[in-house]
């Protein structure tokens, strides 16, 4: 059986006629006729009493041309989704994202890439490194933005901008008013991380390491915000991604810059090197790509 052949026979059943059919078909009415013909040769069954003036489907043919008519629609609409998702028109694109960066950077690009795509759908999914790298391993993501590095040599990697990580204390502290802050001014304070399997937790307590101290850490959490209000109420101080500091109106924490060398994230892309991002995925990397760009130029 052939496509062809389920389009004439339902054009033939529509028009009650071989002639009018081959003209909607856009084929000559013995072509037609013969691929019915043929078609009625490889079921055993007529489809059509051929009479003298038009042809009549027969109890097999109506049954036929319902099933027909369905199987025309389906490759139609299949055509139509492969159609539209060349075109972008429809589809989701799934994004694994740190909870330390999906509030400070995702808004704007979600919003521009809804703007100029507004049949897509963007799914993002906030969790710890190794938790998302484990998704994007068996296709539950399209790609993960996560903070390097990233050990695993089956994932490309593509880093999108490298950002300071600021100190951040209440107004009232003796580091606020301090002329420059160095590491070692740290030693003797409490500090809020991030919990266990966070990267930037683990990035605060490297660069304490490197610079020959262990700090005394008062408290863990999972989210900025909550370690940001209780930098405020003056339980400690923390190390804060520049993209999340002075996010919330009404700020009260001041921030500094360390002394260099001065601890810092690059926060990067990556997906598996055996599956790269398809054409849907492709056109969020750009939106991403350039607020990574904007995100890198200095601040004046």
């Amino acid at each position: 059986m052939e496509m062809n052949q389920f389009r004439y026979v339902v054009a033939v059943a529509r028009t009650g006629n071989f002639s009018r059919a081959a003209e909607q078909c856009h084929v000559s009415q013995p072509s037609l006729s013969q691929q019915i013909q043929k078609l009625e040769e490889e079921l055993e069954e007529k489809l059509f009493d051929r009479l003298k003036r038009r042809v009549k489907l027969t109890a097999v043919g109506e049954s036929f041309v319902l099933r027909a008519a369905r199987i025309l629609d389906e490759a139609e609409a299949a055509s139509r989704e492969a159609r539209d998702a060349q075109a972008l028109a429809h589809g989701a694109v799934a994004v694994g994202v740190l909870p330390t960066i999906a509030p400070y950077l995702l808004p704007p690009v979600i919003a521009a890439f809804g703007e100029k795509h507004p049949g897509l759908e963007v799914v993002v999914h906030e969790d710890t490194t190794a938790q998302l790298l484990k998704l994007a391993a068996v296709c539950e993501l399209d790609f993960a933005i996560v903070s390097l590095p990233i050990r695993d040599e089956s994932f490309v990697k593509e880093t999108l901008f490298t950002e300071e990580l600021l100190l951040a204390v209440p107004p009232g502290h003796l580091l606020a008013r301090k002329r420059s802050v160095n590491a070692a001014d740290l030693e003797a304070e409490r500090f809020i991380l991030m919990k266990d399997g966070h990267c930037l937790g683990d990035q605060v307590l490297g660069f304490c390491n490197r610079r020959d101290f262990h700090p005394q850490v008062s408290f863990r959490s999972a989210q900025i915000e909550t370690i940001r209000a209780l930098v405020r109420a003056g339980i400690g101080i923390s190390l804060i991604p520049r993209m999340a500091a002075g996010e919330t109106r009404g700020e009260r924490l001041t921030y500094r810059s360390l002394c260099p060398p001065r601890p810092q994230r690059s926060v990067a892309v990556v997906w598996p090197r055996a599956r790269p991002p398809g054409r849907t995925a492709q056109a969020f990397l750009l939106m991403l790509r350039m607020a990574a760009a904007a995100k890198s130029r200095p601040r004046v």
